[in-house]
């Protein structure tokens, strides 16, 4: 013995990985023949496009709360940093072409910003992650609330036509984006020192300390990483909207819809466990979900109970299967 701590060699696997994927092609399966009898079609071109479009607004926030959750923190400002980063790029960018680069630097840069100080709250200020991201969201609230009426601003012609509404055959050039960033974050996690250690710090901090992981520096990457996610999502939306839109993201709800594409991922609410494609799969769900209630005119309160039922039913078998596990 020498007095030190191993880490674990590699990132946990998500338990639930192998799950969320047939759960998908159920779920497709099955919509496809209860539209195909209401006479609708799910898998025409129209279709197949506006649920990618979903995915990718959803999936961006979804692959950075992954980052936080794997590391045992959580952030439920993106929703707002969303909303906020759409009206930075847009009033930057004011409909010119040339100052789109500028607007989607400064998006980005505001958006890592906030990620930096949610990170410095929970690490320095050793505040609950609940309690620090849900301040952060109503400090941002408020100032959205405070200076925006509705739109404003007006997003770069070239960006809305390339992020926003180009595409490669079915598939929209911004649903690239998601996977790229997915598969960045994917490499981070399994083939870097830093996502090696955020395992660690996920799994047991006060282990990762003792083994001389810089716990706090690990935890603010993560937060910055994850909210420069949702200034990606938002620049996205900017680009589909053509504006800046103070409250696209808490009207879709990107704070909880991402925690709950992450938990059908299979990824550990503790932390410690998960992955992105596992987060990938989640999203690709619910979008599908959607997608097959718009095409039977479902009412909306019944589908957000069964997007209710789903996430539950999801978290209890990940809970099943980790019991068994640990033999309680």
């Amino acid at each position: 013995m020498n007095g030190t701590l191993s880490l674990p060699r590699r990132p946990a696997l998500p338990a639930g990985l192998p799950g969320v994927f047939p759960a998908l092609a159920l779920t497709l399966a099955t919509g496809w023949l209860v539209v195909a009898v209401s006479g609708g079609q799910l898998f025409s071109v129209p279709t197949t496009v506006s649920l990618l479009h979903v995915a990718t607004g959803l999936g961006l926030v979804a692959v950075g709360q992954t980052l936080v959750i794997i590391g045992g923190s959580l952030d439920l400002s993106v929703a707002y940093v969303v909303s906020l980063s759409t009206l930075v790029a847009a009033e930057t960018m004011n409909g010119s072409d040339g100052a789109m680069l500028a607007g989607v630097g400064l998006a980005l840069a505001v958006s890592a910003a906030i990620g930096l100080f949610n990170g410095l709250l929970v690490t320095r200020m050793r505040m609950n992650a609940f309690i620090a991201t849900v301040g952060v969201g109503l400090l941002l609230k408020g100032y959205l609330d405070n200076g925006y009426d509705g739109p404003a601003g007006k997003t770069a012609p070239a960006l809305v036509q390339t992020l926003g509404y180009q595409r490669v055959g079915p598939v929209p050039l911004a649903f690239l984006l998601l996977l790229a960033a997915a598969v960045a974050a994917g490499i981070a996690l399994t083939r870097t020192r830093f996502g090696h250690h955020l395992v660690a710090v996920g799994g047991d901090p006060e282990v990762a300390r003792l083994s001389g992981v810089r716990t706090g520096r690990v935890l603010v990457t993560a937060h910055v990483l994850c909210s420069v996610c949702a200034g990606l999502a938002g620049i996205y939306l900017a680009s589909r909207l053509g504006s800046g839109a103070p409250r696209v993201g808490t009207e879709g709800l990107f704070d909880l819809e991402s925690i709950a594409a992450v938990v059908l991922g299979g990824t550990a609410l503790a932390g410690g466990r998960g992955g992105v494609a596992g987060t990938v799969g989640g999203v690709l769900l619910l979008a599908s979900i959607d997608s097959i209630f718009n095409q039977l005119d479902v009412d909306t309160f019944f589908k957000q109970v069964v997007r209710g039922v789903v996430i539950i039913g999801a978290v209890a078998v990940y809970a099943r299967r980790a019991s068994r596990r640990t033999g309680w």
